[in-house]
């Protein structure tokens, strides 16, 4: 798999209809839309977006809010499907891209695991062969019988992450996921990561921090109302980023 692309962006684009009234119930949005009291209007998120990963590449995507950034990591983790194009994606792919989404918060955290485990696809015995590292990482020791409803965002962070990064995924999308907790473990997700990328694992990155994006990653794609306006090496494009904004 050497220099083949891992991730192959062609001419994405995403569509979506707002509703141009708020409604407060079900029963009030299908009384109206029969009266047609509501109207949609078409909003692009993303515009003919391509670009290519290669293998062990770590790509940074940045821009700001409304970019489109989040829906280019979405589409191409497979929960959304893009209105125009294609992406094709070879490999395993490992998704934090919201933080505890996968999560049942009447459970507890240990349950948790094996139930993030099973929509990973992986077997309840794998899951017990990496329980005590998930555990240990996530530092949730005396909280692991706890409901994962009681639980901070930063608790809830920190155990996504330990379960999202075991094993070695051909491909691992984080969106925003180093800017919860206190920096000390920001700082350990971060190495993670590291150690990730020098096992051959693929990333693709999302942080407001240019910073961290820097740190991390040789590609970025700096996306403007959902539009490309430059894709290449990390350091060029946050050079020119910064000048930007």
């Amino acid at each position: 798999m050497e220099n083949m692309d891992i991730i192959s962006v062609d001419h994405v684009s995403m569509r979506f209809r707002l509703a141009s009234e708020k409604v407060d119930s079900l029963k009030e949005y299908f009384i109206k839309t029969l009266k047609s009291q509501i109207s949609t209007n078409e909003f692009w998120a993303l515009n003919d977006v391509s670009f290519q990963i290669q293998k062990g590449d770590a790509l940074g995507l940045i821009g700001l809010n409304g970019s489109g950034k989040s829906t280019m990591l979405k589409i191409i983790a497979g929960v959304l499907k893009p209105t125009k194009g294609s992406v094709a994606v070879r490999g395993e792919v490992a998704p934090l891209i919201e933080l505890g989404a996968g999560f049942d918060y009447d459970l507890t955290a240990s349950e948790n695991i094996f139930l993030n485990g099973a929509l990973m696809g992986r077997s309840h015995e794998e899951m017990e062969s990496y329980y005590d590292g998930i555990v240990e990482f996530s530092e949730l020791k005396d909280f692991i019988d706890v409901p994962v409803k009681n639980f901070s965002s930063g608790m809830i962070a920190r155990l996504a992450f330990a379960i999202a990064t075991i094993g070695t995924p051909d491909i691992l999308i984080c969106d925003e996921v180093l800017s919860v907790g206190d920096f000390r473990f920001q700082e350990k997700c971060h190495k993670r990561i590291g150690e990730m990328l020098e096992k051959g694992t693929t990333l693709l990155f999302v942080s407001h921090s240019i910073e961290q994006v820097e740190g991390l990653c040789n590609k970025a794609v700096w996306l403007e109302h959902g539009n490309v306006k430059m894709f290449g090496e990390c350091k060029e494009v946050a050079e020119i980023y910064r000048t930007a904004y």
